[in-house]
């Protein structure tokens, strides 16, 4: 199989987002099975180059995806801004900032639409900075949802078996109860495990549900939600064909290694996935988009603005995304129903 064309966007360019991209390229076990197309900015990629370190001449802009690849051990990347160099402020926020990581988001959608590209890798963003720069989306993931047209797709958080889908993403806590009803927990069931057939190869999935109140609500005692919404949406999803099972109580499921017995974990809530999840993955942990026509993955953590520029950070995230692309890339590739 030829090496398949993965963009990969250069994430917030006064964060850690070029670093972690240049340091996960400059392995030559991931370019052996890929071909890396860098969405962003020239000149950010190339001042970080000299941080990595890597020659500036490296890094090699392109305008035709067809154009012939790089020297050896160049980096090909796709300017979005046309030449102009943003104003860089490393470890700060600001508009400009949020303006060029979410032009970088779109374009790299854009070339997956197209067909241009087989899978897009985003590095982090930071969600002060693009609504700044005028976005109204909360993150990548609700941006990349609506430009694709997607109305159900969940963010899953991925480390080899461990898998947490969430049934809310990036809104309030006080917003959460009121998001928790049948139907959603229903149709994120049914996503997660279509999802699960066909990106991840797991012919006959089990999807664990937890419970939204402190020990699942102790039987009503500290709360309903889980008798009277969590419970009757698994039974419904079950009557689906999916095979899910709870609610279980999120302290106890993960610090006895419940998670083990299941291909797939829902939480009701942001906090209550990533906290165990990055506390069990945090270097090697990925974010994968459920539910897109497209591929999606993104490395775990932030734009890490305290380290910026410094050359300390961690590529490990970051390449485990890339893999993870590759793989489901490859997956969707074999399925007796692709193109």
């Amino acid at each position: 199989m030829e090496r398949p064309r993965i963009a990969v966007t250069m994430g917030d360019p006064n964060g850690i987002g070029p670093e972690v991209v240049l340091k996960t390229l400059m392995d030559s076990r991931i370019l052996k099975y890929i071909d890396p197309i860098v969405v962003g900015s020239v000149a950010v990629m190339r001042y970080y180059a000299g941080l990595v370190p890597m020659h500036p001449d490296q890094i090699v802009e392109v305008s035709d995806l067809s154009e012939a690849g790089p020297p050896q051990g160049g980096i090909r990347v796709l300017d979005v801004l046309g030449g102009e160099e943003p104003a860089m402020q490393l470890g700060e926020i600001t508009e400009a900032g949020g303006r060029v990581s979410m032009a970088a988001v779109e374009a790299a959608v854009d070339l997956c639409l197209q067909g241009r590209v087989q899978a897009m890798v985003t590095a982090p963003i930071s969600k002060e900075a693009i609504a700044m720069a005028g976005y109204t989306n909360r993150g990548h993931t609700e941006f990349i949802a609506r430009k694709t047209g997607v109305g159900g797709h969940t963010m899953m958080m991925v480390a080899d078996q461990l898998r947490i889908g969430l049934l809310t993403e990036h809104i309030a806590i006080s917003e959460v109860p009121a998001r928790v009803t049948v139907d959603a927990i229903r149709q994120k069931i049914q996503l997660i495990g279509q999802c699960l057939v066909r990106d991840f190869g797991v012919e006959r999935p089990r999807i664990a549900v937890l419970g939204l109140n402190p020990h699942a609500g102790d039987g009503g005692l500290l709360g309903r939600e889980e008798l009277e919404t969590i419970l009757p949406a698994i039974e419904a999803a079950c009557e689906d064909g999916c095979h899910a099972f709870g609610p279980f109580p999120s302290d106890g499921f993960f610090a006895i290694g419940m998670y083990r017995n299941y291909d797939a974990v829902l939480a009701m809530y942001h906090d209550q996935g990533l906290i165990p999840f990055k506390t069990l993955a945090f270097s090697t942990g990925v974010n994968y988009t459920a539910g897109l026509p497209i591929i999606r993955t993104s490395p775990d953590h932030g734009t890490a603005f305290n380290i910026a520029g410094r050359g300390e950070a961690d590529p490990g995230s970051m390449r485990s995304a890339v893999f993870l692309a590759l793989d489901v890339v490859r997956r969707r590739l074999r399925a007796p129903d692709a193109a």
